[in-house]
């Protein structure tokens, strides 16, 4: 009967330890053409920095990044949103499996170089964190046609702009693995909890 019990024992930690390993995050742009399956990527693109320096889809080789959306003058949602995300920053700083893009959707006023006044208020040195900034249209079609945030102009919002306060998960082969509410402490939470988890994934 003991021998039993720790037979039954051994095999609920081997159970156990096989579904933690097989926990992984979804993918959220799956496409099922015919009987194949497919999953979106983010595609090529080229911005500037905060430095003025080049940065294009190939400087997040080889890491996961969370990116978002915001302007440098935002009276709303920016600033909540990049106190949390700082939080993600220092629990992953100087990781080099993990980057950070924040897309300035006000092209006209945040160049790089105000840009880099606000990566310098935020604390914010080298480039783990990337302030990017681009045409308006390059900007815009990324994020709604790839990485699924609202954006567009309204001079009647509060700075000029309207945009969703998400950050978004990517993983090392371009793919979006999740979407959190940057303003909701349980979300970033979440979020920091995923990043984890995906990680992990790569050292499988």
């Amino acid at each position: 009967m003991r021998n039993k019990l720790i037979c039954i024992f051994l095999l609920s930690i081997a159970i156990a330890g096989c579904t933690q390993k097989e926990k992984r995050l979804p993918y959220l742009q799956q496409e099922i053409v015919g009987k194949d399956t497919s999953y979106r990527t983010i595609p090529a693109f080229q911005f500037l920095n905060q430095d003025s320096a080049v940065v294009t889809n190939k400087t997040f080789d080889g890491s996961i990044y969370v990116a978002d959306f915001f302007f440098t003058s935002c009276p709303t949602i920016c600033p909540t949103m990049h106190r949390n995300l700082l939080k993600v920053y220092h629990k992953y700083l100087n990781n080099p499996e993990v980057k950070f893009a924040s897309h300035t959707i006000d092209v006209k006023y945040d160049t790089p170089s105000r840009m880099k006044a606000y990566a310098n208020k935020l604390g914010i040195k080298g480039t783990q964190w990337e302030f990017l900034w681009g045409t308006r249209d390059s900007i815009y079609a990324l994020a709604e046609r790839n990485y699924l945030v609202s954006v567009h102009q309204d001079k009647e919002a509060p700075g000029g702009f309207i945009h969703q306060g998400y950050l978004v998960l990517v993983d090392k082969d371009k793919r979006i693995r999740g979407a959190y509410d940057g303003t909701v402490d349980e979300q970033v939470m979440q979020l920091m909890d995923d990043m984890d988890l995906l990680l992990a994934e790569y050292k499988k």
